[in-house]
């Protein structure tokens, strides 16, 4: 499965031992899960009482599930003596659970029930909307990059946005698509979240994103929920403040 459904599975199973009064059990499952879902580093403990840290949330890829592992770590540890805490700690699992799933909207419109191919054919021979491609949720193989790559190049003039989140992109796949990525013009935003993707094509990317005469619109670029991106390098960072002039500092945690 995806990493995704992992950390969500996760989740359930931490909320289910806190729910029988498992806490050592639930304590090692929430260290697991910011393994993979967080950037490990810290001990859970400590962060519940330092708040220096979140200066370096900069830097994060993910820094809202950042924020909620760590209040689930500050009700795990640091529990509270009134109040329903095992109520207000379901509740940022709840919150947690929705933050890493594929949009809720796709499954009122049946989008993960149809066939995959069926909808990447038919998304590809239509018309651009508005310059935004969705291709969110539609499974996408290295084989389906040819085809995807040519879709682009043709409306290369148009693409302003593109959403491949939750599309089980893989390094292999990515890779092959960057390089046409990296020519359109107009490109603005790229979402690339939920997917197979690790830190090795962090290189690459900083690479192209380093080169003035590529990504030359691109603003804002999605990673997280992939498989160990959990922070950026200070270059791909530097390079991505370069092409928006407009705005004088790096984007709050907020925003």
């Amino acid at each position: 499965p995806p990493p995704y459904q992992r950390r969500i599975s996760m989740i359930q199973e931490m909320m289910l031992m806190a729910k029988q009064g498992k806490q050592d059990e639930a304590t090692e499952m929430l260290k697991t899960l910011r393994q993979v879902a967080a950037a490990p580093g810290k001990v859970l403990r400590d962060i519940c009482f330092e708040r220096t840290w979140y200066a370096s949330f900069r830097n994060l890829v993910d820094p809202i599930t950042h924020d909620l592992i760590i209040s689930l770590a500050r009700y795990v540890h640091c529990p509270k003596t009134e109040g329903d805490s095992l109520g207000a700690m379901e509740k940022v699992c709840r919150q947690l659970t929705y933050h890493l799933s594929p949009h809720s909207q796709w499954r009122r419109q049946g989008l993960l029930k149809r066939k995959p191919q069926a909808n990447l054919k038919a998304v590809l021979s239509g018309p651009l909307s508005s310059g935004t491609l969705d291709l969110s949720g539609i499974p996408l193989a290295a084989r389906d990059m040819e085809r995807l790559c040519a879709y682009l190049q043709r409306h290369a003039a148009t693409v302003a946005s593109l959403e491949l989140g939750f599309t089980e992109l893989t390094d292999e796949a990515f890779l092959l698509l960057l390089p046409t990525l990296a020519t359109l013009p107009h490109l603005e935003t790229l979402a690339l979240n939920g997917n197979r993707l690790t830190r090795a094509i962090l290189k690459e990317l900083t690479d192209a994103l380093k080169d003035p005469g590529s990504f030359p619109s691109v603003t804002w670029i999605d990673l997280g929920n992939n498989v160990d991106i959990f922070s950026l390098p200070q270059p791909f960072l530097v390079s991505l403040r370069k092409r928006c002039p407009k705005q004088g500092n790096l984007p709050t945690i907020l925003e």
